[in-house]
């Protein structure tokens, strides 16, 4: 179903909120028709987070090189009140592919974050990360990972050979580990079917939280991913994490939750992907505009 033409006014007026002081929002006048009923969300509960419930979370990531910065980012995000869970790009570190050393790390770093879900995340260059590296390999970082026990969730990229995303789904779930699993394009937008198509096949292969990310190069990319994300939610109770790149893709990862978005990431300092917004800007900017839409 196409976006509503209310929800498409809604989006151009975040850039109006965005470059003016935030205040309180008005309340939003009584619907005048009954809307059809959206699928139950799907609510995963972690530490004490609800995923899918409320306003988006936001994931602030780990970008260190090494285990004193990895340590102490993860202190900033503990301490911060604006990150829900710390995503650690474990691709960025120096030794990214020894899984012993990450293995041992990584029970520290999730200490570190005193009770804040976390992330595991290996970025591969073939979607926008820091290192190359083949199926095999791939995944058996992942399950020694795993057998450390220290993630609460993981990030699986769609693209990895079947048998691999089988096995790591299965292998993670038995570790009562979530999984997030992830489709980039650095490039373009795909259309919206194609996106929605992504989704929906992420979901049968048993991902938890269903991800997309794309590079807009206009402002109708950015209304075709919301557009992509508003569709999959009619659908579908899965939490969502979808979002358009760039500056111009900004609106998308503050007024996401508008149309089903369940997650949303925010720096600290770093970034880990374009386009990225403070996170304490980003906590303000979602509860003014949810307060006038809540979130879906």
């Amino acid at each position: 179903m196409p976006l509503f033409p209310r929800r498409l006014t809604f989006l151009c007026c975040v850039g109006l909120l965005l470059a003016s002081p935030l205040q309180a929002a008005p309340a939003a006048p009584a619907a005048t028709s009954a809307a059809t009923p959206l699928p139950a969300p799907r609510v995963l509960q972690i530490r004490g987070l609800a995923i899918g419930a409320g306003l988006p979370k936001i994931i602030v990531p780990i970008t260190a090189h090494d285990a004193e910065q990895a340590l102490a980012q993860a202190q900033r995000i503990a301490a911060s009140p604006d990150a829900d869970l710390a995503e650690w790009r474990i691709d960025l570190m120096d030794g990214a592919t020894d899984a012993a050393a990450l293995a041992a790390l990584g029970p520290r770093v999730a200490q570190a974050l005193h009770g804040k879900p976390l992330l595991l995340t290996f970025r591969t260059k073939a979607e926008g990360g820091a290192v190359a590296i083949d199926d095999a390999a791939y995944g058996a970082l992942y399950a020694r990972l795993l057998d450390a026990r220290f993630a609460d969730l993981l990030d699986v990229e769609m693209v990895r050979d079947p048998a691999v995303l089988r096995q790591l789904v299965e292998h993670a779930h038995r570790q009562g580990v979530y999984v997030v699993m992830s489709s980039h394009d650095f490039h373009a937008t795909p259309p919206v079917a194609e996106m929605v198509a992504r989704l929906q096949r992420q979901q049968a292969l048993g991902a938890d939280v269903l991800k997309i990310a794309v590079m807009p190069r206009d402002p109708g990319d950015v209304l075709h991913l919301l557009d992509a994300t508003w569709q999959l939610r009619q659908r579908s109770g899965q939490p969502l994490l979808t979002m358009a790149m760039g500056p111009l893709g900004a609106v998308s990862r503050l007024s996401g939750g508008t149309f089903g978005q369940s997650l949303t990431f925010g720096m600290l300092g770093s970034a880990s992907a374009p386009g990225q917004i403070d996170a304490a800007r980003l906590r303000q900017a979602l509860d003014a505009l949810h307060a006038a839409a809540p979130a879906q």
